[in-house]
């Protein structure tokens, strides 16, 4: 331990206003250390408060690693490399392990003492202040070292200060390597939340992250805005953090839709087109039998074989051809449309076509249900699937409602839940008018419609090329559905190609 430093130029009272000065310096630098939950920024904090209080050249700080036995640092000899070493080697290592304070007057007296960083930065190192990091069970959570007294040397007022300032530091670098330790684990269940979604619908994987990030570009876009009801409009990191969640978990309510919905291709699902072809081929069967039963009519009624043969085989010709061309039409029917689409009238008259069993028993080839959802003008869904598909919706509400949010981002479930809302009042699943619609839901529904209609190919729809998918959108934010400002800086931000091109 050093002695205090005579002063002679300075009076008792002021020495006293100087240490009174670093004192309150302390109580500050704690609680801005308090304040800031990022390490990269924390760390720089506690460096220039502990060069500026022990009154150094430089500060270093190490952070102790249990698990590898190492000591690391990002802002170690000011540098902003990340940097590691075994515990134990050099001075910081031998502070360390033993927990006790280091303080010498010439480094390169010190046989721990590594010249290396002197060597490549023409440096020249020579008093050195290291004193352990303690949390408040008083285990060593890490090192920080001063170089280079002002005065020539580091005093025993210095070493109570950097321990008093280390302790502080302790609890401010745990209390941030917990936040981000419980940030990653969130972000990695929300990334295990996305691929539970998405693996209900292969198709539609990387949907999620593409409105995520078409949205967020959406957001920093309106920020720009120099004129319109946006202007001035700014959102917080953590508010962009909010979005992204919001953005990233908006259809996890799909995990409680079934999955035949989920993924219907057609119109009829797989098992009842199977169904129906097979009427059409018993339609056929019975369309031959009945023009053999003609044909031996004929005999009996003494016709020359001849006549009734050509008669019977262009007759059944045709009628082949027919049930070839109305199963034709019901295939093209059972395709799903992005855009509304009508020529659906033809299903009423072929509902009243039959066929006849071995008892001769009358069934239509299209029942009432086929032709109502065969008739479906846009999409595949019938009005009850569609209800159904509509409940996700719901369904996300509850599940984020269930996850206790910290304050910066209680509104991720709201803004979620109101992603399908139109600004008309006619959207779902609570058709709530456009003044209860939270802004960032406004830019979430343009983003996911954008990528719902662009995405690759899917079993129920072909991808749609980037200028219809604008207009398409146009057409809605005219009906006053979307938001027409909105949807004009998403187009003059070019937020699709700005969004997608950084993924």
């Amino acid at each position: 331990m050093s002695l205090p430093k005579t002063e002679p130029s300075l009076t008792p009272l002021q020495t006293a206003l100087r240490r009174l000065d670093k004192l309150n310096s302390l109580l500050d630098v704690a609680k801005a250390m308090n304040a800031v939950r990022d390490l990269d920024s924390l760390l720089p904090l506690i460096l220039r408060e502990a060069t500026r209080v022990v009154e150094a050249d430089r500060c270093s700080l190490f952070i102790l690693d249990r698990e590898r036995g190492e000591l690391w640092s990002r802002v170690a000899q000011g540098t902003a490399n990340e940097i590691r070493f075994p515990v134990g080697s050099g001075i910081a290592g031998a502070v360390a392990t033993t927990g006790q304070v280091v303080n010498i007057e010439d480094a390169y007296a010190d046989p721990r003492f590594n010249r290396s960083f002197d060597v490549t930065n023409n440096y020249r190192t020579q008093s050195i202040l290291c004193v352990p990091m303690r949390d408040t069970r008083g285990e060593v959570t890490g090192v920080i070292q001063a170089l280079n007294a002002k005065d020539g040397v580091f005093d025993s007022e210095d070493e109570e200060l950097l321990l008093a300032l280390g302790g502080q530091a302790s609890g401010a670098v745990e209390n941030t390597l917990l936040h981000e330790e419980i940030s990653r684990l969130f972000e990695g269940f929300v990334q295990a939340s996305v691929v539970a979604i998405e693996s209900r619908d292969p198709s539609t994987a990387g949907h999620s992250g593409r409105v995520a990030s078409l949205t967020v570009c959406l957001a920093q876009s309106t920020e720009n805005a120099p004129a319109g009801p946006f202007k001035g409009l700014r959102f917080s990191p953590t508010e962009i953090q909010e979005i992204t969640y919001a953005s990233l978990l908006h259809d996890f309510g799909k995990v409680g839709v079934r999955e035949a919905v989920l993924v219907k291709a057609e119109k009829l699902y797989p098992q009842e087109i199977e169904v129906l072809k097979s009427r059409f081929e018993l339609a056929r069967k019975d369309r031959q039998l009945q023009s053999y039963m003609r044909r031996l009519d004929g005999i009996r009624t003494g016709r020359a074989l001849s006549e009734v043969e050509v008669e019977e085989i262009a007759r059944l010709a045709k009628d082949e051809k027919e049930l070839d061309e109305f199963l034709e039409f019901i295939l093209q029917c059972n395709k799903p449309t992005v855009l509304a689409q009508g020529g659906f009238e033809r299903l009423t008259g072929l509902s009243q076509l039959s066929f006849h069993d071995s008892r001769e028993r009358p069934h239509a080839l299209l029942t009432s249900q086929e032709v109502q959802v065969l008739s479906i003008t846009r999409g595949s869904l019938s009005a009850v699937e569609r209800r159904e598909i509509e409940s996700h919706v719901t369904h996300t509400f509850r599940f984020l409602s269930q996850i206790p949010w910290t304050r910066s981002l209680k509104r991720v479930p709201e803004i979620a839940y109101a992603h399908h809302e139109k600004l008309d009042g006619k959207g779902y699943p609570r058709s709530i008018p456009a003044e209860r619609i939270p802004v960032q839901s406004k830019m979430m529904a343009i983003s996911d419609i954008y990528d719902a209609l662009t995405a690759s190919d899917r079993p129920y729809k072909k991808a749609v090329p980037h200028v219809q998918a604008l207009d398409i959108l146009k057409s809605e934010s005219d009906k006053g559905q979307l938001d027409q400002e909105l949807f004009k800086i998403f187009i003059e931000a070019d937020v699709p190609g700005r969004a997608l091109k950084s993924r």
